[in-house]
């Protein structure tokens, strides 16, 4: 099962400084311009992560995935087209697929995936071609249809993260409402006791 919350991250350096704090699931989304760097930042995450017992999820690159042997995997729809899905399931790694609306979501369940995802649920800045916004309300349709772990992504706040569990999602996952904020280690630290006391308040 995937943790309640669910932090992306665009390089190694915020790990040392967020994982003592108890983050327990992290995606490495790089978008450094040089292949050395982009191989760098996925090699040094997963090592962290090892070490902290956190999971690691590569986003995008299943070869550096594969070869640095990481346990998870995350796929756009645009990845699935030249992703190797055999080679991916040999090396026993847990995927998700991001889906944004039902012919996605039927494509995703086509390979069946460990978990899918759905968004952007609210607007939001961190994509710069992100699908509309889908609102909180599809998450239950989602869930029901997967019936497999779903992510709610997308203009997630520690405000709207009720919302989407409350709809159905098992994870949120968050950029931006931890990164850009003030103090991200304090920030963080909110997510996670929200995370934890969710379902004895909910």
């Amino acid at each position: 099962m995937l943790d309640r919350f669910y932090l992306i991250i665009d390089r190694a350096a915020w790990l040392p400084r967020l994982l003592p704090l108890g983050l327990k699931l992290v995606q490495i989304r790089t978008k450094a311009p040089d292949v050395e760097t982009r191989r760098r930042e996925i090699r040094d995450s997963l090592a962290l992560c090892k070490a902290a017992g956190a999971i690691c999820v590569v986003n995008d690159h299943w070869r550096e995935a594969i070869e640095f042997g990481a346990d998870w995997l995350h796929l756009g729809q645009e990845d699935l087209d030249t992703a190797d899905l055999a080679a991916i399931r040999k090396a026993g790694i847990r995927l998700g697929v991001s889906t944004a609306n039902r012919e996605e979501l039927d494509r995703a369940l086509a390979i069946d995936p460990h978990h899918v995802a759905l968004g952007p649920i609210w607007s939001t800045v961190s994509k710069d071609d992100a699908a509309p916004e889908s609102g909180p309300e599809l998450l239950t349709e989602w869930k029901r249809i997967a019936k497999r772990p779903l992510v709610a992504i997308g203009g997630i706040t520690l405000e709207r993260a009720p919302i989407c569990w409350s709809a159905g999602a098992d994870s949120v996952a968050v950029i931006s409402d931890v990164l850009s904020a003030a103090d991200p280690e304090a920030r963080l630290g909110q997510w996670l006791t929200a995370a934890a006391n969710w379902e004895t308040w909910a």
